[in-house]
């Protein structure tokens, strides 16, 4: 029963990699556009990482606890 939960907890943390990235991304074309708008870019960017971040280490605390 243990591996199931590891390989979630894999793609969990997969798949907030792929968010952060797309983010980063999607946050330099952004400012490749409108440059003059970076602060506000930049902070919503930022923000939304630490949050998809959060999921991934949730995941792994997750598979830790037992």
């Amino acid at each position: 029963m243990e591996i199931p939960r590891i390989v979630g907890a894999g793609l969990a943390v997969i798949g907030a990699g792929i968010g952060i990235g797309l983010i980063g991304k999607g946050a330099m074309e952004g400012i490749a556009r409108q440059p003059e708008a970076y602060g506000k870019i930049q902070t919503a960017m930022l923000i939304a990482a630490a949050l998809i971040e959060g999921i991934g280490f949730a995941a792994l605390f997750a598979v830790a606890e037992n």
